[in-house]
């Protein structure tokens, strides 16, 4: 009896002592569904405008300014083509392909649950942002990606093989990478910091800038014609468009008007000046006077580096960072590419491809919270997390580079990829479009 009274006993404390939480775990309410947030959305309208504003007119002055003028139309050709081509790709397929759930294959590709932009309506939501914005955002930076590649081609690619070889480089390189990185693949599961596309962007377009430089060999001339840029006030205007439009690359990348995007937005600035400064000052001391190409590209250069760490490091990291980017990328842009003896024709590698790669792995240094950062992923260390930034700067190159290497050889072998001698001296305004950048 006593046993049994016990068991009762026991059984109805439990019991008691069970209610409250029960209680609570019924009237614990659903989570909210997402709200569209309209100053979230103000910005990323703004940011969106602002990234591809870069694009054009911004590169396209910046690159333009810097070829020989019987080029110069060829630039803004190649930058206006590319926004229309990618464009198309992306709302086919590409946006599907990088930020869809791919199901068991998710850690390499997205799957096609989107493609045709398939079950987005008016009212869909990417967090408090539409999700027509979202996708509109992340397309300006699949413009820009192949666009900058552009760079390193300059003066001598046929237009045609151009528009394939981007066809088949942002449908084989940037989608994928793209979804490795921010759309749930593999580098974001190994807990990857790359804010705005160190790794996506511009380690992926130096590459793929250096193979193409590589693959079509140099300039009729190089590197004994000199090949001055023919406008540098148009070279200098891009660069300050760039600068202006970055903002909206880095702080947009916070998807909402936060605190956040404020510190991308003030890291951006010190980077971006520091660089500038570095590299006009070492140019000076090297050559002895300060140039506008130089002070231009320089910024040019703490912006990439920025880039994958602007969400990450506080502004005394910033200035440090964009001071070792200056420093570095002027020496790939110069003793590098003289040492090696290959034309990236406006140093595509050698700002956007070398200072990718140190922003990058820099990111997970001057992350840390002892040096002014927000911290690391997960549970790393800065070790760790160093390591992690450089294995994907590994492996986003080494990616890369083969299937740009093997899409080029496969379109020389079909069409050739570059013009004729008489088309390369007479100038590809003229020998592809039949226009001319200037009629003097």
């Amino acid at each position: 009896m006593n046993f049994r009274s016990n068991f009762w006993l026991k059984t109805a404390t439990l019991a008691a002592l069970l209610m409250p939480a029960l209680a609570l775990a019924e009237e614990a309410p659903p989570v909210p569904p997402p709200v569209l947030n309209s100053g979230d959305t103000a910005w990323m309208l703004t940011s969106t405008a602002l990234v591809l504003f870069m694009t054009l007119p911004g590169l396209a002055l910046f690159y333009g300014g810097m070829v020989r003028s019987k080029n110069t139309l060829s630039i803004f050709m190649q930058c206006f083509a590319i926004t229309a081509v990618v464009t198309v790709l992306w709302s086919l397929f590409g946006y599907s392909v990088a930020f869809s759930d791919g199901g068991d294959s998710n850690a390499w590709i997205g799957g096609m649950s989107k493609a045709f932009l398939a079950g987005i309506k008016v009212d869909s939501l990417n967090g408090t942002i539409p999700e027509t914005v979202f996708l509109t955002f992340q397309l300006t930076f699949a413009i820009i990606t192949p666009a900058l590649i552009v760079g390193a081609f300059a003066e001598r690619m046929k237009f045609s093989s151009m528009l394939l070889f981007m066809t088949g480089w942002v449908t084989l390189v940037y989608f994928p990478i793209c979804h490795w990185v921010w759309g749930g693949g593999w580098m974001m599961t190994k807990g990857i910091l790359d804010y705005a596309g160190g790794t996506v962007v511009h380690v992926n377009a130096g590459i793929a800038g250096l193979v193409t430089a590589l693959v079509l060999g140099k300039r009729k001339g190089f590197p004994h014609v000199a090949m001055p840029p023919h406008s540098l006030p148009l070279t200098v205007t891009g660069a300050g468009m760039l600068w202006v439009g970055w903002f909206g690359f880095n702080a947009g990348s916070a998807t909402a008007a936060n605190g956040s995007a404020g510190m991308a937005m003030v890291v951006t600035q010190l980077a971006t000046a520091m660089a500038a400064l570095t590299w006009m000052f070492m140019e000076w001391m090297s050559h002895g006077k300060p140039s506008a190409l130089g002070l231009t590209t320089g910024a040019v250069a703490g912006l990439v580096a920025i880039t994958p760490a602007s969400g990450f490091v506080g502004p005394m990291g910033a200035l440090v960072l964009g001071g070792i980017a200056g420093v570095v990328c002027f020496i790939g842009a110069t003793t590098l590419k003289r040492k090696m003896g290959y034309d990236d024709s406006l140093d595509a590698f050698g700002v956007h491809g070398i200072g990718g790669i140190v922003g990058a792995i820099l990111t997970g240094v001057f992350a840390s919270p002892s040096l002014g950062g927000l911290g690391f992923s997960k549970d790393l260390d800065m070790m760790g997390q160093v390591s992690v930034q450089g294995m994907s700067v590994a492996a986003t190159g080494i990616y890369c580079a083969a299937v740009s290497f093997i899409l080029l050889k496969l379109i020389d072998a079909v069409m050739g990829l570059r013009v004729d001698e008489e088309s390369e001296s007479t100038g590809l305004d003229i020998a592809l479009h039949g226009e001319r950048g200037y009629n003097y």
